[in-house]
C-alpha cells in the first residue's frame, strides 16, 4: 500500500508495544483504552502495510515516488511537465524546503513504576505511558506535531527535549529546562508543537536533571526518503547502560569522581548494570548484593524475524547514560545510509559504532543461511590512550555485558533455539564511525571565511581545579562549570545585556555564512590552569543545529596549522552529535539561522549534570520576533514556582 493514502487523519493514536522484560505488555494514550496487546514478548516487522501513513491533501497534484525500488524519492508532481524540478527527494534542501504535511498529536505522562527490564527490579524507575522505552512517536516529513506532556511524578518536574529537531522558529518548545522553559510542575501539562522539517530516526527525553537515565525516553521516527532501498522496516531501537538504582542517588558518587585521584574522597564514576535494548537485557543476579531484588524469569532478549532475500530497515539509537555501542547481527552485513538526521551515501560494514545521542540508519539484507543469530550491543575496548580512564570515563562500563548479546534475529518467527551464530569481526575501539565515510547526500561547502573569532570560540573540556562549584569538582566546557536555575530560564530573559556568568551564554549575533566551534580535549596547563585533564572522550551534542565536522583528530588541536591542513570544507561530514577524542579535538562549522538559545553540552549524562555544557545566544535581537509566543512558557514557570515553594527541590547538578 505504500506509505501515502488518500485518507487524512487529523489525530492519530497509533498502538505501541513497549515490552518491560515481561512485565507489561500493552501502552495506550494517557486516558485512552489499550489500543493492542499482544502476549509475546516479539512483534512484528513494521513495514509499509502496517497501517501507518503519510498524507499531503494540502499538496495538489502530488503523489507519493516512494516504493521498495526507489527510496530516494518521496514526492513527485503530476501536474508538472518535469516533475523532477518540482519533487522533493533525498536531493532537497531540507534546511529550506520541506512539504506541508498533517498534524499529529500525542498525549504521553510521565511517572513512576517498577521496572524488571533485565530480570532486576528498579523501584523507582521514571516511565512514559507507564513503560520503558516510551511510546515510539511516529510522523512524516513536513507533519507538524503536537504533544501533550502530562507530569505524574511526585518528586521531580519534566521537561520533553526532541532530540536533534530543528526547532525552526520555535525555540521555546526545545524541552531545556532553565534554558527554554521551566520543568512541568507535577499534575501540570506542557504542549509541545513544532514541525518535522527533518526526516529520518530520532529519539524524545526528559532534559530534567538525570531523568533520562531512569526512563523517560522513546523513539522518534520521522518518515522520508532514504538513500539506499529496503522492503521491511523495524521499529526504532534504543540501546541503553541500564542502572538498578536511580541515577539521582548515583550522581553523588560522580560528583565525587571529579576529585583529583590523590584525594581520599576520590570514588570512580558509577557503572551500568546491564545492556538494555529496545527494553529488553539480562543481569546475573549472583553479582547483585541484594538478591531479593532479583525477578528470575523476567529477562528476555529482544526478538525479531527476517524474510529470506527482503531488505530491512533499521534505525539504531543510543539512548545511553555514559557508554558507546556496537551494534552487529551475527554472520550480517549492513549499509549504513544516514548518520543522526542527514542521509549519507551507503557503505558498508559488518558493525556500526553509537555514542550516547548518536543515531545511525542501516539497511540489512536477509541472506543468510536462514537459522537464528544473535543481535549483539557490545562496549568499545579503551582505545589506549587513556588506560583505565579511557574506559570509565569515555566508552563505558558496564559491571554485567552478558557478552553484547541481547537479540535474536530468526527466520522461522516459531523458533525457540539458542543461536549458535559466529560474531562478526569489527573494530573494538573508542571512536566514532569513521569520518571519511560519513559522506552527506546534500552537500554543504562551508566557507573558509568564518563570520566569528574562532580563537575566542574554542573550547576545552576538563574538570575544574583548584575551586569548587557547588561543593564539588565538576566539568566544565567554558569558563565554569554551568549552573541554571530551572525557575528562570534564558529563553525569559533574552533582552539581558549581562548574564549570570554560571549560564555560559556564548554569544553568536550574526546572519550569514557559517560559525566555527573549535572544541578540544587536550589541556595546555599554560593555557589553561585552572582545568584538569582527565582522558576521555565525549559525544557533544549542540540543538537547534547540523554542524559540520570540519576535523575530527585524536592529537591536539594546532590553531596554526589545523586549520589550513586538516580541515575539510568541501561536504564535510554533518550530523548534531560528535565523539570530541580522548587528548583530541573537533572543528565544527554550523549556520547562524536559528536564533534562539541553544543549549551545547556533552551526551555523557552524569557529565552534563556535573556541568559539562555552555548555552549558544544566537541573534539574541531577533529571538522574541521570530520564535512563538512565550504565554504557555511563563506559565509552566509560575506554576512550577508554586511547586517549589512547597516542595523545595534541591538542586545538585547543572540542571540541564
Amino acid at each position: 500500500m505504500g506509505f501515502f493514502n488518500t485518507c487524512w487523519d487529523l489525530l492519530l493514536h497509533l498502538p505501541f508495544f513497549t515490552p518491560l522484560g515481561g512485565m507489561d505488555h500493552a501502552g495506550h494514550g494517557a486516558g485512552q483504552q489499550p489500543l493492542s496487546i499482544h502476549d509475546d514478548l516479539t512483534w512484528h516487522p513494521h513495514d509499509a502495510s502496517n497501517g501507518f501513513t503519510c498524507s499531503y491533501p494540502s499538496m495538489k497534484g502530488f503523489k507519493s515516488c516512494n516504493s521498495a525500488s526507489d527510496r530516494s524519492c518521496w514526492l513527485k508532481d503530476t501536474t508538472s511537465k518535469q516533475p523532477l524540478f518540482s519533487q522533493y527527494d533525498i536531493h532537497t534542501d531540507y534546511e529550506n524546503n520541506w512539504p506541508t504535511g498533517v498534524t499529529r498529536e500525542y498525549w504521553i505522562e510521565v511517572g513512576e513504576k517498577n521496572l524488571v527490564n533485565d530480570g532486576y527490579s528498579k523501584p523507582h524507575g521514571k516511565v512514559i505511558n507507564g513503560s520503558y522505552p516510551g511510546p515510539l512517536i511516529e510522523a512524516c516529513w513536513g507533519d507538524e506535531i503536537v504533544v501533550h506532556v502530562k507530569n505524574l511524578n511526585p518528586t521531580n518536574g519534566s521537561t520533553i527535549h526532541w532530540h536533534g529537531i530543528r526547532m525552526l522558529g520555535s525555540n521555546e518548545m526545545d524541552g531545556v529546562n532553565g534554558v527554554t522553559q521551566c520543568p512541568i510542575a507535577y499534575g501540570e501539562t506542557f504542549t509541545y508543537k513544532f514541525k518535522a522539517t527533518q526526516y529520518g530516526n530520532s529519539w524524545y527525553h526528559s532534559h530534567y536533571s538525570l531523568a533520562y537515565s531512569d526512563g523517560v525516553a522513546g523513539a522518534l521516527r520521522i518518515h522520508g526518503p532514504d538513500s539506499a532501498n529496503w522492503d521491511k522496516e523495524w521499529r526504532p531501537l534504543i540501546i541503553t547502560d541500564w542502572f538498578h538504582k536511580s541515577v539521582f542517588e548515583l550522581f553523588a558518587q560522580e560528583l565525587t569522581a571529579g576529585e583529583p585521584r590523590t584525594n581520599a574522597n576520590f570514588t570512580p564514576p558509577p557503572e551500568g548494570n546491564s545492556i538494555l535494548l529496545d527494553g529488553h537485557g539480562h543481569y546475573d543476579c549472583k553479582l547483585s548484593n541484594d538478591p531479593k531484588m532479583c525477578a528470575p524469569g523476567w529477562e528476555s532478549y529482544y526478538e525479531n524475524t527476517f524474510e529470506p532475500g527482503k531488505r530491512y530497515l533499521i534505525n539504531l539509537i543510543n539512548g545511553g547514560t555514559g557508554a558507546a555501542f556496537i551494534f552487529s547481527i551475527d554472520e550480517h552485513k549492513m549499509q549504513v545510509i544516514a548518520a543522526d538526521f542527514v542521509p549519507i551515501e551507503p557503505y558498508e560494514t559488518n558493525a556500526v559504532l553509537l555514542n550516547p545521542g548518536q543515531r545511525y540508519t542501516v539497511v540489512v539484507e536477509a541472506n543468510a543461511t536462514p537459522g537464528d543469530y544473535w543481535i549483539r550491543t557490545d562496549i568499545p575496548a579503551p582505545s589506549g590512550i587513556g588506560g583505565i580512564d579511557d574506559q570509565e570515563f569515555g566508552c563505558g562500563n558496564v559491571s554485567y555485558t552478558h557478552d553484547g548479546l541481547t537479540g535474536i534475529v530468526r527466520y522461522n518467527a516459531r523458533s525457540t533455539e539458542t543461536p549458535k551464530s559466529t560474531k562478526n569481526k569489527f573494530p573494538n575501539s573508542c571512536h566514532d564511525e569513521p569520518w571519511e565515510l560519513l559522506k552527506p547526500i546534500y552537500k554543504w561547502q562551508v566557507d573558509q571565511h568564518p563570520q566569528n573569532d574562532v580563537l575566542v570560540n574554542t573550547y576545552t573540556i576538563g574538570i575544574e581545579d583548584g575551586t569548587r562549584s557547588h561543593n564539588a569538582f565538576r566539568w566544565e566546557l567554558a569558563q565554569k562549570p554551568l549552573w541554571l536555575d530551572f525557575a528562570n530560564p534564558t529563553i525569559l530573559n533574552v533582552e539581558n545585556k549581562t548574564w549570570n556568568p554560571e549560564y555560559n551564554i556564548i554569544d553568536y549575533d550574526f546572519n550569514s555564512g557559517f560559525v566555527y566551534l573549535i572544541i578540544t580535549a587536550d589541556v595546555d596547563p599554560l593555557i589553561h590552569a585552572d582545568k584538569r585533564e582527565v582522558p576521555a572522550g565525549h559525544p557533544v551534542h549542540l540543538h537547534g543545529h547540523d554542524f559540520a565536522v570540519l576535523a575530527q583528530r585524536n592529537n591536539p588541536y594546532n590553531e596554526d596549522k589545523d586549520p589550513l591542513t586538516r580541515f575539510t570544507l568541501s561536504n564535510p561530514p554533518r550530523r548534531d552529535t560528535v565523539f570530541v577524542p580522548s587528548n583530541g579535538y573537533v572543528a565544527l562549522a554550523f549556520k547562524p539561522d536559528n536564533p534562539g538559545a541553544w543549549a551545547v553540552h556533552c551526551h555523557l549524562n552524569f557529565h552534563a549534570s556535573s556541568g559539562l555544557a555552555m548555552q549558544i545566544l544566537e541573534r539574541q535581537g531577533e529571538i522574541l520576533t521570530t520564535n512563538g509566543n512565550l504565554e504557555a512558557t511563563y506559565e509552566t514557570c509560575a506554576s512550577w514556582k508554586k511547586y517549589d515553594a512547597a516542595h523545595p527541590v534541591h538542586q545538585e547538578d547543572s540542571g540541564i
